[in-house]
This record gives structure tokens, sequence and C-alpha cells, in this order.
């Protein structure tokens, strides 16, 4: 089926959707690692005496009369032990009624007693965390990432290590809902007495950091060669406030995450660039080039030496202030929104009015969510209508919810988009987007959940333009309506294709598909045969839907085929399918169902001639 769309109203509201875990994340996701179990079931714990939060001394023989107890490794900053917290504070709640002791256990060393207390509390685990500074208890169980669990019966013999349960397939990749439930499965055994039937399982997360002996090879070095590779590439995320679950601005923090890096590096995991190097030249490229990756790993592979601090690069100034410089209009949620800490991603629409008393044309657009933690992406919309006002004060607290599925209004026009990573950029000279006066800017917010209640009170930034607009960006859909995935398809394939019924310039481009894309590719096909790779995304990872600008607008003349192929993954095997077994997925605006789109921001006509309708 061919099809091209008049300029977009209401679309899906997970056009940037999820997340990094961390990154997962989602905005995040965890940069984690898989881990191999050193030690198993049937080792005895012996006696060992830890401060915990509270700086008070708590040592295994307190426990003694408990018919069992959970040993649970976490850390501060790993976005996967994070999200267990509210379900891990539940079972300690629920197996306290049975005589069982959960104890955390933080054997990160650089995580101090103070952040410990404060994250304990900040996510309410309601059971004491002891503080395993020397890696003494990390060591003797064999503990590798956060979060991994340790059942011990009354005998304080391991009978279960490893996992919490299956949600995560892998350490980037995060079913819908558990399968298995792992560690209370193991807990009704121990406490009835049976042998556990799965007493090892691999826990996925982030490595627990080790300290490491540096080798000396003269070769690479924090300072001189890794630095510059972070900074560039890295610490834009990678920084105190936002997305990035931990800083990697200094040498000691890149030398604690150091096994993370390269796994993460090693996979192209990190940083977050999905399209294929030579399928379309693009702006602010943030995959790291062979050399880079090379060094890294080299690095990590030595030991992670600092070198000289004097080679290093001059530290990077980070502002606060908005990277365009200073908007003509600053737009503000009204007051802060309390996002859950657990349960469905959250979608709110927030109105905000513009006052303006004369039609503007918008030449950029910048975003600044309130709490990056929370804040997955932000898709904005001109109301000319009022009916998102309508739609707020029917709905009780800031702003309304929309669910995945669009913002409900009928009418409005795309305006903007924001994900992590992506950055402002001014429209083309004598190009420009239509702000009506008295209207409503909408700002549809996608939020996850961080495993503790958070609060955000987003921004949005507006440039106008100086000069007079000759022409109108405007936003253009390309893709098949008609998707019908049967279950058990290992690689559907979906294809839509248009032709151009006049002159375009295409500024940048977004694939989107849902939770069982596989693979896209978008191509050119002009009047004279040739053709061009517009985009092409290998592997699609639904969290990480970047907007990709070209180096130079693509200027494809009346006539040229655009074309999609995209395929899907519909069967078990796929961790990210919402759906077990699998089922029949049409197309549709909820995560559950799924879409196949290249969204386009375009400029019709030639430069010089007359705007063109919105």
């Amino acid at each position: 089926m061919s099809r091209i769309t008049r300029p977009v109203s209401t679309p899906c509201a997970a056009l940037l959707a999820a997340a990094f875990l961390f990154l997962s994340h989602g905005r995040l996701r965890s940069i984690g690692a898989d881990s191999s179990p050193q030690t198993g079931a049937g080792v005895k714990v012996s006696e060992f005496r830890l401060k915990d939060a509270t700086g008070r001394l708590r040592s295994l023989a307190e426990f003694k009369e408990r018919k069992a107890l959970v040993l649970v490794f976490i850390g501060t900053e790993c976005p996967v032990a994070n999200s267990y917290a509210e379900s891990l504070a539940g079972l300690a709640r629920r197996y306290e009624a049975r005589n069982v002791q959960f104890l955390g256990i933080n054997a990160n060393r650089d995580e101090s007693l103070k952040a410990v207390a404060a994250h304990a509390e900040s996510f309410h685990l309601g059971f004491p965390v002891l503080k395993d500074n020397r890696q003494v208890l990390a060591d003797r169980v064999g503990a590798r990432v956060t979060p991994e669990a340790f059942v011990l019966d009354a005998e304080r013999v391991v009978r279960y290590r490893g996992r919490i349960d299956d949600a995560y397939a892998s350490r980037t990749k995060k079913r819908p809902e558990a399968r298995a439930r792992d560690l209370e499965d193991a807990l009704e055994a121990v406490l009835a007495g049976k042998r556990v039937a799965n007493p090892v399982t691999v826990a996925l997360g982030c490595l627990i950091p080790r300290p490491q002996k540096a080798v000396v090879s003269g070769r690479v070095t924090y300072h001189r060669d890794v630095a510059p590779i972070l900074q560039q590439r890295c610490q834009s995320c990678h920084r105190p406030g936002q997305v990035a679950p931990f800083s990697l601005l200094t040498y000691r923090e890149a030398r604690n995450w150091a096994a993370e890096i390269k796994q993460a590096v090693s996979g192209r995991l990190m940083p977050p660039w999905l399209a294929e190097p030579g399928h379309g030249e693009f702006q602010d490229v943030r995959r790291l080039s062979d050399e880079e990756l090379r060094t890294v790993v080299q690095w990590v592979d030595a030991g992670a030496p600092e070198g000289n601090p004097k080679q290093a690069p001059a530290a990077k100034t980070w502002t606060d202030e908005w990277f365009l410089g200073k908007p003509d209009l600053v737009l503000t949620v009204p007051e802060p929104y309390e996002v859950a800490g657990s349960g469905p991603d959250d979608f709110r629409v927030f109105v905000l009015p513009t006052g303006l008393t004369e039609d503007k044309q918008v030449v950029a657009i910048d975003f600044r969510p309130g709490n990056p933690r929370v804040v997955h992406h932000v898709v904005s919309f001109v109301d000319p209508t009022g009916r998102g006002r309508t739609l707020d004060a029917a709905d009780p607290g800031p702003g309304y919810s929309s669910g995945p599925g669009g913002i409900k209004v009928p009418g409005a026009t795309l305006q903007g988009i924001w994900a992590p990573g992506n950055l402002p950029r001014y429209l083309p000279q004598g190009v420009g987007r239509p702000l009506t006066k008295n209207g409503d800017l909408l700002i549809q917010v996608h939020y996850h959940k961080t495993g503790r209640v958070e609060a955000d009170q987003t921004k949005v930034a507006l440039y106008f333009a100086r000069e007079p607009v000759q022409r109108v960006a405007s936003t253009m859909i390309v893709g098949p309506f008609n998707i019908d995935i049967p279950p058990d398809a290992a690689r559907h394939e979906q294809r839509a294709s248009l032709t151009l019924p006049v002159e375009m310039e295409v500024l940048n481009i977004m694939p989107h598909m849902h939770l069982l894309g596989k693979e896209m590719k978008v191509t050119a096909t002009l009047p004279d045969g040739k053709q061009e790779d517009l985009v092409w995304i290998r592997d699609w990872d639904y969290r990480w839907q970047d907007s990709y600008r070209y180096k130079e607008p693509l200027r494809l003349p009346a006539g040229t085929k655009i074309a999609i192929t995209a395929y899907y993954d519909n069967t078990s095997s796929n961790p990210r399918n919402p759906s077990n077994p699998p089922r029949r997925v049409r197309f549709g605006e909820q995560t559950t169902d799924e879409m196949g789109f290249a969204i386009m921001e375009v400029i019709a006509g030639r430069p010089g001639s007359a705007p063109s309708a919105q």
C-alpha cells in the first residue's frame, strides 16, 4: 500500500519511545553486564560484620532466628537494580511475616555510606542496607552484578543465587512482564524444606566495580587518549542531572565503570546511534569510530591507567543555559507533575498558553526536562482550537492523561520533538513553522518509572524568525497502514512506497516502529533511476528513536519514489514481544500494536517559491 499523508496532527505518542533503560533509557537504560556465576549454590556463608546505612554494625549472627536470609546486592546508580526497588521492598514486607530477612548489600567502593542511606530512604526499601566496602562478602559469595540475589537457608547455606526474575532478557532488553519469578520460587522451596528447582540463574545488571591494577604499557592512558572520546561522545548524557545513570566527567568515575564501558562500546550499545554508517550523511553522529572503539577497549584491557593529567584536554564546560542561546519565549508546565515509582509508562499532555497577540514563525525549538531521570521524550503540538484546555480542565492535576495513542486534539499540528541526545537546530534560512496567535502549545511528555516517586516540570524554548519566511516546514509520514503480522513470524516483511508529487527538500528523517520491529530501510529512487539510501536501521531498538538530521538538505525532484522495507519479529524468542504466546498484531497507536513509518521534516517547492501550506 502506498500513501502520503497531510501534515501530522496527532501521531503516535510513542514517537520517540523508550529508552536505555538507561538509558534504560530508559531514559534508560542500563549499561549492564551478563553475569557468569562463579560461586554456585551449596556454599555456607560464614560470619560477617558490616555497617548498615545508619552506621550501625550488623552481623550474620544477629539474624540467627530467621528461617531464611536474602542477600541482594544493589547500587545507588544502577538503573536495573533501581527498577526492582519497589518489588524488592514488597517481597521483604511479605516474607517478613514468614520469618525471612532481606538485606541489601552495597559493595560499590566509591558509593559512600551517606549516599547509600539517601538511596535507601528515597527508594523506600524498608530493609537494612549494609556497606561491604572492602567487598569481603561480595567475594565470599561471588557476587558480580547489581541486582543479584542470594537465598540462604536456616543453616546459612546458599540455596539459590542469581536474578530476581526474568524481566531482563539481556542487559539491554526488558520484557513487558516477567515470565519466571526465580527469587520467589527459591524462597518458597527453602521455606518448605524442598530442593530449589533452579538453584543458579544468570543475573543481569551493572558490574560491581573491583580494583584493577594498571598494566604499564605506555600506549593508551585516560587523560591523553580516553578523556577526549568521553567528552565528545558520552558526557552530554553521562553527567550529573542528565538521563544517564552515572557520570563520566572524571578519571575516577571512568575507572569505576571501565568494565561496563568496554562491554557497552564493544557491542555498539553505547553511544546510542542506530543509523548504519554509509546509508545517509547525518549531523552530530554519536557513533564511535573503529579507532575510538579500539582505544577505549585497549585502555580497559590495560587496567584503565590514568596517565599524565597535564595531557588531559581542558574540561568541557556544561551549562544549564539554553543550547541555542536566549529564547524569544519560554513556556513552563504550570506546576510540578508527580510521576509514580512503578507501573506502566505515563503519557501526560500539558497545555501551555503562548499569550501571543500575533502570529509567529518558529525557526527552532528546545526542551528542558525538569527531571531527566523520568522524561523519556517530548512531542509538541500547536492547538488553535482550545480543545486541550477543555481536556485539561476535566482532568485533576496538571495536564491530562492521553495514553500512548495521541493527544486527543484533532487539528493540532506537530511543532517539535525531543529525546535524549537530540540537539536543537535552527531551520534553514527563510524557513519556519507557524505558531498562531492566541493558540496553545501542547506538550506530550512520555514518563518512565525509576522505582521511586519523582516530580517533573518541563520547559520549552521557542525561537522566532527575524526575517520574512518564504517557505514553511511540515511533517510528512511515509509508511504502511495495512500492517498484519501473524504469530510466530520471525521476519515478517512490510513494504510501502510513495511518489513525490512536487519537489521537496528533506531536512531530517525519523524511523518509527514498536516492540516487534527489527529492521527498517528507507530509499529514494530518483526519476532518472538513481537510488539513494535515506537511512538504514539494521538492528531496531524501540527505546532509541532518533531524528536524524542530514548534513545538507536532500533535494528530491518531483517523481522521486520513496520506499520503505520493514521487518518484524513476532516470535516468543523476541524478548520485547508483549504477548506470550504471540498473537496476531495489526496497525495501531498502542505500543502493543505496530507501526512502520519514516517521519520526515520536509520543505515543499524550490527556494524562493511561495510559502507552502502547513
